[in-house]
């Protein structure tokens, strides 16, 4: 029998208020729609539940026994209910985020800190991978990622401004083998790469000339999919990398890393927080959406 949780909540709240009117005046309908639904599920059921004088509401042994055994289940699902509405009116609850692992700003550690100390009754679950999936199949409330790689049907909110690769390389390495001129001369370097997984073949490093955009397959003598290995590698000597500007900005401001090629560096569009496009978006999203939005 497929149970009518309509018919049996209808009946929880006529044995809750003894009167067919009290209840649907709860509900909100006429005395005839309880009526109607309450000799549906009594037919149903083949039994009586209900007795009914011109005076007052009772209920048969039956329904005494039927109710005493849907009412925990019926608070409990009202006890949801509010919980869940409850969720409407501030940030609270688990947030989960897929976000890319070169999204410096938004990984760099003040963006978060500040968020979560702002947002205390919300749980911030960040899963950082270069993976490309569906992430609402995948359970997760928003992702981070570079524009040209996020669905068109996503709302998407930049995280910061343009962004642009650079190719890096230490003092003492340019010192040692000179610096490339066109990033054709990269297959006659050193190079560290970068591979999102095993069994990828290493990232194509991505350039323009004349407003035109192209790539070049180095031959990387070390490719990992760790930028912080790539950094400490290239500081080292080890040879010429490549990755976002943001990722390198430290180093190059200390002077252990230097730029080559930036005249075939241009600028693009940046990282982006993209979540479903929903009427509704939860108080802990739009709490992080609207602190995203914030100067500074």
């Amino acid at each position: 029998m497929q149970p009518d949780l309509n018919a049996l909540a209808v009946f929880a709240l006529i044995a809750e208020e003894r009167s067919f009117r009290a209840a649907a005046d709860r509900m909100g309908v006429t005395r005839s729609a309880v009526s109607q639904t309450m000799k549906r599920l009594e037919e149903t059921l083949g039994i009586a539940l209900v007795q009914r004088t011109t005076r007052s509401v009772s209920l048969t042994e039956a329904g005494e026994r039927l109710y005493a055994e849907i009412a925990p289940a019926i608070a409990d699902m009202r006890a949801a209910m509010e919980s869940t509405g409850d969720l409407r009116g501030r940030p609270r609850g688990q947030l989960r985020l897929a976000v890319s692992s070169i999204a410096e700003r938004f990984l760099s550690g003040p963006f978060l800190a500040t968020f979560a100390e702002a947002n205390r009754e919300v749980q911030i679950d960040i899963t950082v991978t270069d993976e490309e999936f569906d992430i609402v199949a995948e359970g997760y409330d928003a992702g981070v990622r570079l524009g040209e790689v996020i669905e068109q049907d996503m709302i998407a909110v930049s995280v910061a401004g343009d962004e642009r690769q650079l190719a890096v390389c230490a003092p003492a390495y340019r010192d040692r083998f000179g610096e490339p001129s066109h990033p054709k001369e990269l297959v006659g370097h050193r190079c560290i790469g970068w591979r999102r997984a095993p069994k990828v073949a290493p990232y194509r490093w991505e350039f323009a000339e004349d407003g035109k955009e192209f790539s070049v397959a180095v031959a990387p003598e070390i490719t990992t999919n760790d930028m912080a290995l790539m950094i400490k590698l290239a500081i080292a000597g080890a040879g010429i990398t490549f990755g976002m500007e943001e990722s390198f900005r430290p180093w190059i401001g200390r002077g252990e890393l230097v730029p080559v090629l930036v005249d075939y560096c241009p600028r693009f569009a940046g990282f982006y927080l993209y979540h479903p496009s929903r009427r509704n978006v939860a108080p802990k999203l739009r709490a992080l959406v609207e602190h995203l939005r914030r100067p500074g």
